[in-house]
C-alpha cells in the first residue's frame, strides 16, 4: 500500500492511520472505559488518574470527531454532559485488549509488579 492523505496529513501505512485515530496515552483507556457503560466527565476524570482536564477534554472532542464516542449533552442546570462508545468505537475494543495483555506479558517478563 503506498501513501495517502486523510485530512490533510500524510500516511505511510495503516498501522499509522489506526493509531492516529486511537493511540497516545488517553484514547485506549478512555475507549476501555466507555465499553460497558455510560459515563459523565466528571467519572472520566476521577477514573483516570494523572489526565488533565484539558487533554481528557481534548482527546474526548478527537474521539467524538472521528465517530468512537458519542456525547449526550442535557440542558439542565447545571448542564450534565454523559459520554457512550459508539458501534464504531466498540470495534476498538479487542485491539485494545490485545495491546492491554501484551503490556501485560511485557510487564511479568520484565519484572514489574502491576
Amino acid at each position: 500500500m503506498g501513501d495517502f492523505f486523510y485530512n490533510g496529513k500524510q500516511y505511510y501505512n495503516p498501522v499509522e492511520f489506526a493509531m492516529d485515530q486511537i493511540g497516545g496515552t488517553w484514547k485506549m483507556p478512555i475507549l476501555w472505559r466507555l465499553q460497558d457503560r455510560v459515563m459523565r466527565y466528571s467519572e472520566l476524570r476521577r477514573d483516570i488518574p494523572h489526565i488533565s482536564d484539558k487533554m481528557l477534554t481534548t482527546q474526548l472532542r478527537e474521539l467524538e470527531a472521528s465517530g468512537f464516542i458519542h456525547r449526550e449533552v442535557y440542558p439542565v442546570v447545571p448542564p450534565k454532559t454523559e459520554y457512550s462508545i459508539t458501534e464504531k468505537g466498540k470495534t476498538t475494543i479487542p485491539i485494545i485488549e490485545t495491546i492491554r495483555n501484551y503490556g501485560l506479558f511485557l510487564m511479568e517478563e520484565n519484572g514489574v509488579e502491576h
